[in-house]
């Protein structure tokens, strides 16, 4: 079979690779969801999700914001910063219509631009809560009252309705830009030198940039960037405050770090600033091997939504908030655009699959913003939060997921999260080339690839890390191509209308256990399954306390497809046993240590997919398991 080894071996993008050299993430309508497992979500969001949190940014005075800063009786009603919520909503309202039109998402859609059309200021100013009472302490306190935050998710919003086709909150949105444009800059222009302790005005003034072509808008997120003193909003106790390009490690608030991390690499990509490469992937490197739950969560300790010391990874105490894996996804979205490197994608399906999925509820109506390890029965997914930033950002990020799929690179096209998906990508001299994806993940892990285009370019199949055992094959033949796990597999050939790539993703149970020096994992395992974690859950074994269950190391798990259970799951059984405390501990709790750790009823223990988690009645749940 043909193929180009020099090629198939190659990354795809050179690391140090100029701007207009990148992987590029395809236009909008150029992927589009077939029916299967995040298809099903999505519409769950947009049918559900979407219109509850309508109600509720209602219900909490948030839309009234805008109408009182136009001129309505009453006052400003909750937090300072919470504008942002609505506009995390609107943009997910924007992605949804660029599905397809809708009625009722269109009439909240105009209802909420109408409002914030009318709470803008003749000079561009937007920000409901210093709209009126507080007009003369505007920009006075940019660490703890995010305006800047804020305006980059207007900013945010209006590009993805301008991708949709709206003019008018684009238009909103630069007027603001402007005004912020000409407020902060260096001191010596007589600009104010200092930026928002909540980042997210970077990443939004660079996607301004793309979308308008207008150069300050890029010169403005780099002067952001420059001017910052540590990395966003309240930094632990021990951190020393220092420019970004400095560090190498993710210190203080986690959703702050992968937030400014994002808009650097956004930075890097439009620019080719190399000088920002160091300090992105230091922090990469400490933050996946030393700071990284199994599940793809990030934050460890709840004492400023911040992360730990190295391998502090507390499963009761997790933080781990929803919204800091969604940071952690964005931000690895850019490292891969930026590198081409296969951990990125790697870490982005942990994080979409485990880390952020637990947060909304598998009905769509309720959310965690923080997600532990370990539960006693009494965490519980909430409707809404009076600091509501993570229910409109799960929105946000399933209504925009088709887009983080795959990408081109002005040759071929990148495949890079697997889900039952046509997608469309120009290629070689500009010829449109037409692509089907069909799998069954995250229950079966093998995918195939249908060319429905005649054309000459190379495609590459990321090889998931968890995939020992890959093999690929082109129309039923063995392509002599590797598909090592962690890699890129990439086919460049012509192609004909109907040939057909198979991709073969070995996903046996399989038992992971933690570096040493993550102390509170030392003799367990977590169970995993292709890109999904299990986690263990009263529910399914009664009688159990997860406190006293004992994995067999030895022996293989089996999978059962369970279409009637949490909107149709596979669970996986393991042979363990169950280990009671004894007669020996009644009245201790602690005694001399003795050499028996042996017995305990043998069982066979059933475990759900983590992100299924406190969707049935309250008990307890924990990943990590004894197995000595």
């Amino acid at each position: 079979m043909p193929s180009d080894p020099q090629h198939a071996r190659a990354p795809i993008v050179d690391t140090a690779a100029s701007p207009s050299a990148r992987l590029r993430a395809l236009g909008l309508g150029d992927v589009r969801l077939d029916d299967g497992f995040w298809a099903r979500r999505r519409r769950r969001n947009r049918e559900v999700s979407i219109p509850l949190q309508h109600r509720c940014i209602e219900e909490t005075g948030r839309l009234e914001n805008f109408r009182w800063a136009a001129g309505a009786e009453g006052e400003h009603q909750g937090f300072v910063f919470n504008d942002s919520d609505v506009y995390k909503w609107v943009e997910a309202l924007a992605w949804s219509l660029a599905d397809g039109e809708d009625g009722d998402l269109r009439q909240m859609f105009e209802g909420a631009v109408d409002l914030i059309e009318g709470a803008q200021r003749s000079d561009g100013y937007l920000h409901t809560y210093y709209s009126r009472d507080h007009a003369g302490e505007r920009w006075t306190d940019l660490t703890h009252r995010h305006e800047l935050y804020s305006s980059g998710h207007l900013i945010q919003a209006a590009v993805a309705a301008h991708r949709a086709g709206d003019e008018r909150l684009l238009r909103v949105a630069r007027r603001l830009a402007g005004h912020i444009c000409d407020r902060f800059g260096p001191a010596a222009e007589g600009r104010q030198e200092e930026t928002d302790g909540h980042p997210e005005i970077e990443m939004a003034m660079v996607e301004l940039y793309r979308e308008t072509g207008e150069r300050r808008y890029l010169d403005q997120a780099r002067f952001f960037l420059d001017v910052r003193r540590g990395l966003g909003l309240i930094n632990s106790a021990e951190q020393e405050i220092l420019p970004f390009r400095d560090y190498r490690r993710m210190e203080g608030h986690a959703v702050c770090n992968v937030y400014l991390n994002a808009g650097a690499t956004d930075v890097l990509l439009e620019t080719g600033d190399q000088s920002l490469r160091p300090a992105l992937e230091g922090m990469w490197e400490n933050m996946a091997l030393r700071q990284l739950y199994v599940t793809g969560g990030i934050g460890s300790r709840h004492h400023v939504e911040s992360f730990g010391a190295d391998y502090e990874l507390p499963n009761g105490r997790a933080y781990t908030e929803t919204c800091a894996a969604i940071g952690s996804f964005m931000w690895n979205w850019r490292m891969l655009l930026a590198t081409g490197s296969a951990r990125f994608a790697d870490l982005m399906e942990l994080t979409l699959y485990n880390g952020f999925l637990s947060g909304p509820s598998i009905d769509g109506r309720a959310y965690f913003y923080v997600n532990p390890l370990t539960d006693d029965g009494r965490h519980r997914r909430k409707e809404w939060y009076p600091c509501a930033c993570c229910p409109p950002n799960v929105a946000r990020l399933l209504a925009s997921l088709p887009g983080y799929l795959a990408t081109g690179d002005g040759e071929g096209v990148q495949i890079h999260l697997y889900a039952p998906s046509t997608i469309r990508a120009r290629v070689g001299g500009g010829g449109e080339v037409e692509l089907a994806v069909r799998t069954g993940q995250p229950w079966s892990g093998d995918v195939e690839v249908e060319v429905r285009t005649a054309a000459t370019f190379p495609l590459s199949l990321r090889v998931p890390a968890w995939a020992e055992g890959a093999s690929l094959t082109v129309n039923g033949s063995r392509a002599d191509v590797p598909a090592e796990p962690g890699t890129y597999a990439v086919i460049w050939r012509p192609w004909r209308v109907g040939d057909t790539v198979r991709l073969a993703l070995p996903t046996p149970v399989r038992l992971v256990e933690a570096h040493p020096h993550v102390t509170e994992d030392r003799g367990a395992v977590a169970v995993t399954r292709g890109p999904l974690v299990y986690a263990f859950e009263a529910a399914d074994n009664p009688g159990a306390d997860p406190r006293d269950v004992v994995v067999n190391r030895r022996q293989a798990g089996t999978v059962t497809a369970r279409p009637d259970l949490l909107d149709g799951i596979h669970t996986v059984s393991v042979r363990g046993a169950v280990r009671t405390p004894g007669e020996g501990w009644r009245g201790r709790l602690y005694r001399t240590a003795t050499a028996d750790g042996a017995g305990g009823a043998a069982r066979e223990l059933t475990l759900v997919p983590y992100f299924a988690w406190a969707n049935r009645e309250p008990g307890p749940m924990q990943v990590w398991l004894a197995s000595p």
